[in-house]
């Protein structure tokens, strides 16, 4: 039943706004979509949000809800975008054994860096990170530590096509698993984003 909810909540705004943009992800081991919009009255840049769905092949699923205010450089660092914010984490984390599945949440707070190579062809870099300590956590989840790098490609104006690395460590209140903190991303991924 929980998970059932986790999946509703994290799909609603497709069935309830116009999304702006829709990004898929796909590892060898895990699958990731999320939408995002922007609204424009947060800052001077304005704020990227994102409502998103992640599950592995472990059956670990999480939701995720994401703000990040974001601004450009200016004069000569015109193509390095900065943006700080949070990203709310809820889910369940599977295990062989039902009774030892953990569940919980966390807010974490963290920053990107973009920068975008002049040039006809759009082409980017991108880091960004998260962190959730024990303090901002719940249930059976003591802290989320999220990296991720990527390159992209604007294929067209309407997509943008990427590679990365993400590493996604979830830290449990017990010793249920051999130690206490869960692997959920640790490999290269894919991934499209389409606008709207």
């Amino acid at each position: 039943m929980f998970r059932k909810t986790l999946f509703i909540l994290a799909m609603a705004p497709f069935s309830t706004v116009f999304a702006s943009a829709i990004d898929f992800r796909l590892g060898s081991e895990m699958a990731e979509i999320t939408y995002k919009t922007e609204d424009a009255s947060f800052g001077y840049g304005g704020a990227d949000i994102g409502m998103g769905v992640f599950f592995n092949e472990d059956d670990s699923l999480l939701a995720t809800g994401t703000i990040l205010v974001s601004g450009s450089g200016q004069g000569d660092v015109k193509g390095i975008h900065l943006g700080v914010g949070a990203k709310v984490y809820a889910g369940v984390l599977d295990f062989p054994s039902p009774m030892d599945n953990q569940q919980g949440g966390a807010v974490a707070i963290g920053a990107q860096i973009r920068y975008v190579f002049p040039g006809r062809a759009p082409f980017a870099i991108l880091l960004e990170g998260f962190g959730a300590p024990d303090v901002t956590s719940a249930s059976d989840f003591k802290g989320v530590k999220e990296i991720r790098l990527a390159v992209e490609l604007e294929v067209t104006p309407s997509a943008r096509a990427y590679i990365g690395y993400r590493t996604l460590e979830v830290d449990l209140t017990d010793g249920l698993v051999r130690n206490d903190a869960v692997e959920l991303d640790d490999r290269a991924h894919i991934g499209v984003r389409f606008s709207f």
